[in-house]
């Protein structure tokens, strides 16, 4: 009998089981994938975010992002007769209790009930999270600055006003409202200037829905939730915070979902997805144009020289 014929039933057997476990482990169930949720909860539609993807043959994990917060992981998504259910423990919410996460593909919808960390049940609805084009080659329009340095002409605070300008200098003194331009953008590279006092934080969201955080982070070792990085996301490749007081810029290019960062010079992030939205969001409607958010409830915050110059797709 030929040698190399003894082999072949082995190398058979080996590939098909190559084969199986193969197909096996890449069985996509229908609710993975990223999806764009809203939450109705005391008489608000808050914008939320959830990922659901395998982890080896069978399990299910993931990744969730609430109203504030950032992301936060799903340690497994059980299945039980088409419904799907996980629970993850309390972040900044106030409460001991986990939120504790019901919900069933319905065509091509989510939709479920959450019970909140102080027991109380809240219905949720969500869908697939759109994918957004990436241009190559962009060709960029017009700069237009967004400050006029004088008053909030553009621009509105979302409640009570705290914003002021000094001397062509855009100034939240204490924490307050956020401050959102009225116009709305897709694709843009953004120019902002900024400085906070000792221990402040503040951010800058880009559509409304992705923060790049601001905070008093000098030496500290980069992360997601510091200064440059998009917030419970992408991480920055160096922390190059300055003192408090200091001027400091961020030049910001977003096509897409990808963005590159630029802080104080440095590129910190470069062509980096962004999954979804960031906690703060003002809605999840992701496939839409947004406005400019700057972030004005956490700590004093300065800017200048504020300037948009949008991709001609």
């Amino acid at each position: 009998m030929n040698i190399k014929s003894k082999f072949i039933p082995v190398i058979m057997g080996l590939l098909l089981v190559f084969v199986t476990t193969t197909s096996k482990s890449q069985d996509a169930n229908p609710i993975e994938g990223s999806w764009d949720l809203v939450i109705s909860q005391e008489g608000k539609e808050l914008p939320s975010w959830l990922e659901i993807y395998h982890s080896g043959y069978s399990t299910l994990v993931g990744r969730f992002v609430y109203a504030s917060g950032s992301a936060r992981p799903i340690a497994e998504v059980k299945m039980n007769n088409g419904e799907f259910s996980f629970a993850i423990p309390p972040q900044w919410e106030e409460g001991e209790g986990n939120l504790e996460f019901k919900g069933r593909l319905t065509g091509t919808s989510l939709n479920g009930t959450m019970k909140f960390v102080d027991g109380k049940t809240y219905n949720w609805t969500g869908v697939r999270a759109p994918k957004l084009a990436y241009n190559k080659t962009p060709k960029f329009g017009r700069l237009t600055r967004l400050l006029n340095g004088k008053d909030l002409t553009g621009w509105k605070a979302l409640g009570e006003n705290q914003w002021v300008f000094e001397d062509g200098v855009l100034k939240s003194p204490q924490s307050g409202s956020n401050l959102v331009t009225e116009a709305k953008f897709t694709d843009f590279r953004l120019h902002v200037e900024f400085r906070y006092s000792e221990g402040s934080n503040s951010g800058i969201y880009l559509r409304g829905r992705y923060e790049v955080q601001i905070a008093d982070n000098k030496g500290m070792e980069p992360s997601n939730v510091l200064l440059a990085g998009i917030y419970g996301f992408l991480t920055p490749n160096e922390m190059v915070a300055k003192s408090p007081g200091e001027w400091q810029e961020y030049d910001i290019t977003l096509i897409g979902r990808r963005v590159t960062i630029v802080a104080n010079g440095v590129p910190v992030i470069t062509d980096q997805i962004i999954p979804g939205i960031t906690g703060g969001a003002l809605d999840s409607n992701e496939g839409e144009p947004g406005p400019i958010m700057i972030q004005g409830d956490h700590g004093p915050v300065e800017l200048r020289n504020i300037t948009i110059t949008p991709i001609m797709n």
